[in-house]
């Protein structure tokens, strides 16, 4: 047995382990950390793929809402645009029924796109860091992020709070 081996164990073993022979306990130790690398290989390969894979479904589910959002305002669609929101929610200060009156009144079509999205969720709680840039007619209006506070209801999600920034410097205009 090479001397680094018996340091290595020597600093690793208990005290009255180190009495046994170093050679028997170099090959116990071995054979446990093998054990234990298998265990946890295991674990991993088993338990993360279905958590991983309900993670990825609960983000899609939140970003679903986001999409329905901005395309009800793309296609004017009243029934679209209000069935993403709880009945408690507020846009900045806006009611529901305000932003949606304002948006069948416009004119102008209207196409926000968001990239670059950041989710997060906790048990029925979900934020969504979206930043955006919105295009008014074709043409780059300005952008900014929007910020969604979601609730889960009814198996549902909702938006409760929609905040925003919104900017027209350092933005990228060509960003879709």
């Amino acid at each position: 047995m090479s001397i680094q081996v018996r340091r290595t164990c020597e600093r690793i073993c208990v005290p009255h382990v180190v009495a046994v022979r170093n050679d028997v306990v170099v090959d116990l130790f071995n054979r446990a950390r093998g054990l234990l690398l298998a265990l946890l290989l295991s674990a991993t390969c088993h338990a993360t793929p279905d958590a991983n894979s309900a993670a990825e479904s609960e983000t899609s589910a939140v970003l679903a809402v986001v999409k329905t959002l901005f395309d009800g305002m793309r296609s004017k669609d009243p029934q679209k645009l209000r069935s993403v929101f709880s009945e408690d929610a507020s846009l900045g200060g806006t009611p529901v029924e305000k932003f949606v009156e304002n948006v069948l009144a416009s004119k102008a079509h209207l196409d926000e796109v968001t990239f670059d999205e950041t989710v997060l969720i906790d048990g029925e709680l979900a934020m969504a860091w979206t930043p955006y840039s919105i295009f008014v007619d074709g043409v780059f209006h300005h952008c900014g992020v929007d910020i969604f506070v979601m609730r889960k209801t009814d198996g549902e999600w909702k938006i409760r709070y929609l905040e925003d920034t919104r900017r027209t410097e350092g933005c990228d205009e060509a960003r879709r």
